[in-house]
């Protein structure tokens, strides 16, 4: 969602919810997605893996 996102900015549509935490410049979306965890601002659960 978060590449969704920057991709979205540049067209005006903003579809999807942007970053949670403040980001820096050239920071890649799994660092922006850990520290959203991190922060707690985000639940992360466990998926089962299909039988």
């Amino acid at each position: 969602q978060i590449n969704a996102y920057y991709s979205q900015l540049g067209e005006g549509l903003l579809e999807y919810v942007g970053p949670l935490v403040e980001t820096h410049v050239q920071e890649k979306s799994l660092s922006i997605a850990l520290r959203e965890i991190d922060a707690g601002l985000l639940i992360s659960e466990a998926v089962e893996e299909p039988v």
